[in-house]
């Protein structure tokens, strides 16, 4: 982020282009043979897929797609309505009409900090989900309830790996559960619908680690980088990394080799925790969910926020979007869609 601030959470996502533009059949950087060890959660533990370079919310990152889906960091799904190949039109100019199909209407966070769930008969072991939940509610200001006929909610079902969805992204959303994910492993993905991101790839994270590239699966470097590095910049709710955080990659994650991907700056090895949320993880997520239940969010001046599918800076009480043709832009939402001021 050049001069916007991306938190380690993304308090708000939502949906991009569902134009012709949208993702269909991504462009195949390199086939992979290796398979992905070590790793604390993996939405496809023993498959590799195709690497692309795609757009969300503006900006340029890299997903990985296995079996029609798409994969971000390993473990967050992103829907092909929130990615597009070419860069997309975000921002309309006063007066202009912006198409109906152009931007979701979602901002993505859950309404009156409650997030409406459903678990599905076949999952094995529904105690960690149960037990996961309870741990969310007694740390945090969310709520969380068994859905009955609301339309946005998530529901826990078995799947090859550990996975999730970013914030709420509308209708039914999956948090993938292998028999082999924790307790500990579902209060991570359920830190990813709510908004979490991970904590390895804050801007500050070269202060506090050392990423080893040259043991890191061939073409999986993507998942290493930081949020400045895919366009964005800022501090982060905490000081400095959080290694107890329950969002952090473990420093095995993506070997090649056996050997560590991520070490203490001194060069140290750490030892990864997935069994409650770290007090950073806390004040992230109730810095995003504030104790008095609003339906709209409290944003903060001087941080960067996605919402209805753009990448927004909060200044001054307004909202500012970056464009590589006009620079730094004050723009306004009206009825779910960005125009220029």
């Amino acid at each position: 982020m050049k001069k916007s601030k991306l938190l380690y959470l993304l308090p708000a996502l939502a949906f991009l282009s569902c134009s012709d533009e949208t993702l269909t059949d991504p462009q195949t950087i390199e086939e992979h043979t290796e398979l992905i060890e070590a790793n604390v959660e993996v939405a496809y533990p023993d498959e590799i897929g195709k690497i692309s370079t795609v757009f969300f919310a503006g900006k340029e990152i890299s997903i990985e797609e296995i079996d029609g889906e798409y994969i971000y960091e390993g473990d967050i799904k992103l829907s092909p309505e929130m990615l597009s190949r070419k860069e997309p039109k975000l921002v309309y100019e006063p007066g202009e009409k912006a198409p109906e199909k152009s931007v979701g209407r979602t901002s993505g966070y859950w309404p009156n900090n409650t997030v409406y769930y459903a678990i599905d008969a076949n999952l094995s072991d529904k105690a960690r989900v149960t037990d996961a939940i309870k741990h969310w509610e007694s740390n945090t200001n969310l709520k969380f309830v068994l859905r009955s006929s609301q339309s946005n909610y998530i529901y826990f079902t078995p799947g090859s790996g550990c996975s999730s969805y970013i914030g709420m992204i509308g209708g039914r959303q999956n948090i993938t559960l292998a028999s082999s994910c924790s307790t500990g492993s579902t209060i991570h993905e359920i830190g990813h619908a709510v908004g979490l991101w991970h904590e390895q790839s804050r801007v500050d994270r070269n202060k506090h680690v050392q990423i080893l590239y040259d043991n890191i699966q061939s073409g999986r470097e993507h998942n290493f980088k930081t949020y400045a590095e895919s366009g964005y910049d800022g501090k982060e709710f905490t000081s400095s990394l959080d290694f107890g955080s329950i969002m952090m990659y473990g420093p095995y994650s993506f070997s090649s080799n056996g050997k560590p991907t991520i070490v203490k700056a001194n060069g140290s090895t750490y030892t990864v925790q997935r069994s409650a949320l770290s007090s950073g993880d806390i004040q992230g997520a109730n810095s995003m969910y504030p104790s008095t239940t609003t339906v709209a969010p409290t944003y903060i001046n001087g941080k960067s926020y996605i919402l209805y599918g753009v990448t927004v800076y909060r200044y001054n009480d307004t909202w500012l979007y970056y464009s590589r043709n006009l620079g730094w832009k004050e723009v306004v939402l009206r009825s779910g869609y960005w125009y220029y001021k």
